[in-house]
């Protein structure tokens, strides 16, 4: 059985009883079964798979983003909210657990070939856990093995960015070249996963020592970028993957995040579920619930970067900031009607506009992760499987370092961008790389880029990977972590007390009115107090855009810069004394 991220279930249980270094792995086998038989590696190496994100965290990655308004702002970006004494993420089991099957696979029992197969398993997730580490805490101490009680590394310094990521690109080339599954059923590493992964952090760690110019490494910076652009080169030329597009322009997206069985086409590597073993997901109970998420909703200022189907800015339109919802949904890239709620979309065979009643604040409503049918929402009751990794991505950190080294050729362009924009059923602007700059772009979004192919990139990986987890990230390596502190808006309302209807279905489905609730409402559409008591208000009082009840003021980055790092809690550092706080912290 080979759908085995979703729950990890072998013959044997690995347990570490702290998440100190120090600890030694207890098995209910000796370690001769375990490591003198390939059943035994592969078992043990399954253990590893608990670190990919689960069945309730895939779904949610991209919580706090600066696009999405919410119902509770998380303590990080709320100023004087988080602290050293209340920061976590300092954990090393997982390193442990890694490091003591690395050290311990030697047995002559198991051929060679068949041990640094696993190895190479096991230096892939030592390499997505440092990653994890350096985007979360910048320099960290490198550990390659297992340490005693008594190892005087356990008191050692955090290592340089640099020592970290050289490493993780050595374990990565390492599983590239050891692994033996080439495309598995997308849920298994394989030895691709490992290079769409270094692609990935290569992209990360170029792109962050270019714009963090305090770091002094731009000079380092051109070195990922072309190790990021080779690998995803490599995926391109010689792996397989491919766009998914079977279900056509409207429908090939979004089947990638619906369909219960990775679609391999294109997932690299997913969480699968199964109703067959009884495991699921929450994924539509927390998009879906007024009180079990946040109710994550799109900010407008987003929705305004989908591009229109003919390839120009949306906000070339003279009149794009005071048109309806309907309208403005009109003639959009299709990926728009795939990740939130557009007039057309249905559930159970029935029309059905953003929930003012019971979610949305701001209009626009995800559906990305969403099935259709009401029965799903109330529970943990999902099947679809979510990508983690996925071939588009691979097209993108392609395109980006290419675009970040200023090499970029028109076939490059037309081989990602116009690629990903051609299934989106975008048809022109394909071919050629641009040429302009989008100035509404640039000014709300990266008002210090004046390369329209860097913007252009960066709006197509915005729009593409929406919802999966990357956006703080990439504000994080882009130096614009500010845009996590802007007012989220929503859809527009043209005037008070007067019912709207979202999808021109011929039922009105909400009023918005201020103080006084008006007499008469029809029938099934939902009323919205904008008088500052209630969740949102409108930006011009009696009409404009809609602006989520959590004021800006709420939401606050440092211009020290100090979250692009969370800080090393202060347990760590009384416990090592060695340790340098993260700046600022």
């Amino acid at each position: 059985m080979k759908k085995i991220i979703y729950s990890i279930l072998t013959f044997f249980v690995i347990i570490i009883s702290s998440c100190d270094l120090t600890e030694e792995p207890q098995a209910s086998v000796s370690a001769s079964a375990i490591f003198g038989s390939e059943s035994g590696l592969k078992a043990y190496t399954y253990s590893f798979y608990n670190m990919l994100p689960d069945g309730s965290s895939a779904y949610q990655q991209d919580a706090m983003a600066d696009y999405g308004a919410v119902n509770s702002i998380n303590s990080f970006i709320r100023k004087g909210a988080y602290s050293a004494e209340t920061s976590s993420g300092w954990t090393w089991t997982d390193l442990r657990n890694i490091n003591y099957f690395i050290v311990n696979c030697t047995n002559e029992n198991v051929s060679e070939s068949v041990r640094n197969n696993y190895i190479g398993i096991a230096k892939f997730f030592r390499a997505w856990f440092y990653y994890n580490m350096v985007v979360r805490f910048g320099d960290v101490p490198w550990i390659d093995e297992p340490l005693s009680v008594d190892d005087e590394a356990l008191y050692g310094a955090r290592d340089s960015r640099t020592v970290i990521v050289n490493n993780i690109i050595e374990d990565l080339d390492y599983a590239h070249n050891n692994i033996t599954e080439t495309v598995g059923d997308g849920t298994l590493i394989s030895k691709w996963t490992a290079t769409a992964l270094k692609s990935r952090i290569c992209l990360f760690e170029g792109t962050f020592e270019k714009y963090h110019t305090e770091l002094s490494l731009t000079d380092s910076a051109n070195t990922y970028l072309k190790l990021a652009a080779d690998a995803a080169e490599a995926m391109m030329d010689s792996s397989g993957y491919a766009l998914y597009t079977d279900d056509g322009t409207s429908s090939s997206f979004r089947t990638l995040f619906i369909s219960d069985s990775p679609v391999t086409t294109e997932s690299i590597l997913s969480v699968a579920f199964s109703s067959t073993a009884s495991i699921f997901s929450s994924a539509n109970w927390w998009w879906t619930s007024s009180t079990y998420g946040p109710r994550w909703s799109m900010t407008r200022k987003f929705v305004n970067t989908f591009l229109n189907t003919d390839g120009t800015p949306f906000t070339d339109n003279a009149d794009y900031s005071t048109m309806a919802f309907y309208d403005e949904c009109q003639n959009r890239d299709a990926r728009l009607a795939q990740t939130i709620r557009t007039p057309g979309y249905e559930r159970d065979d029935s029309y059905a506009a953003p929930n003012f009643a019971s979610y949305t604040y701001t209009g626009y409503q995800p559906i990305k992760y969403c099935l259709d049918a009401t029965s799903y929402d109330d529970g943990a009751y999902n099947t679809n499987s979510i990508p983690l990794i996925r071939y588009a991505e691979v097209l993108l950190n392609y395109a980006e370092a290419k675009a970040e080294l200023g090499t970029m050729t028109d076939a490059d362009w037309a081989e990602t961008i116009g690629a990903l924009r051609a299934r989106a059923g975008i048809t022109s602007g394909l071919t050629a790389k641009p040429t302009e700059v989008d100035s509404y772009l640039q000014t709300n979004y990266f008002p210090g880029i004046t390369d329209p192919i860097i913007l252009e990139v960066r709006r197509e990986r915005s729009v593409e990977l929406a919802l999966e987890g990357f956006r703080f990230t990439d504000l994080k390596r882009w130096k614009v972590g500010e845009l996590m502190a802007e007012q989220w808006d929503g859809m527009y309302v043209p005037a008070l007390d007067t019912a709207m209807d979202l999808d021109n279905d011929g039922t009105y489905d909400v009023l918005f009115y201020n103080g006084t609730e008006p007499s008469s409402i029809p029938s099934g559409c939902t009323a919205i107090n904008v008088d500052g008591t209630s969740t949102i208000t409108l930006s011009d009082g009696d009409h404009g855009n809609i602006l989520n009840f959590v004021s800006t003021d709420d939401r606050y980055w440092y211009p020290d810069g100090r979250q692009y790092y969370y800080p090393i809690p202060s347990t760590a550092i009384t416990k090592n004394p060695n340790l340098v706080q993260n700046s600022g912290w």
